[in-house]
């Protein structure tokens, strides 16, 4: 029989403004440096999935969302290498502050696009997840 495992968890939040989409251009983390992708990080322990992303929402670009503020959009179970993620979605479309870059020691470009004219080096998981985004299909797989 096959050993239980424990997936790790992740949220992610698509800031969208005037019809396009937030994007960061990741560097020095280890993990698709120089590939675009959305404001996110690992749930730490004893946090929600919204609380994680509150966090990371204001650690990462500076702003302040509300939990009420947060709409959950999809839900991905992935794997990476040997681990596993449970990664939810959400969309935000008002917060408060000015979104700026706030870790350019792990992200090297912010910028807004139109969902459907994304960079060419999108992480490609989260290209799924926006195409997906738009066709309200809530959950997905990646292997």
């Amino acid at each position: 029989m096959p050993e239980d495992h424990e997936p790790k968890t992740a949220s992610y939040v698509i800031f969208e403004k005037d019809g396009e989409i937030l994007l960061h251009k990741r560097k020095n983390t280890g993990f698709k440096d120089g590939h675009y992708s959305l404001v996110a990080g690992h749930v730490d322990e004893g946090e929600t999935f919204s609380e994680a992303m509150i966090r990371e929402a204001k650690e990462e670009v500076g702003v302040e969302v509300k939990p009420e503020d947060l709409e959950p959009v999809h839900v991905l179970h992935r794997t990476t290498g040997d681990s596993a993620y449970v990664d939810l979605f959400f969309k935000a479309t008002e917060w408060e502050g000015e979104i700026t870059n706030e870790e350019p020691e792990k992200c090297s470009e912010i910028r807004w696009v139109e969902p459907d004219n994304l960079p060419e080096k999108t992480i490609d998981y989260i290209v799924g997840v926006i195409e997906k985004k738009e066709s309200s299909e809530f959950y997905g797989e990646e292997k």
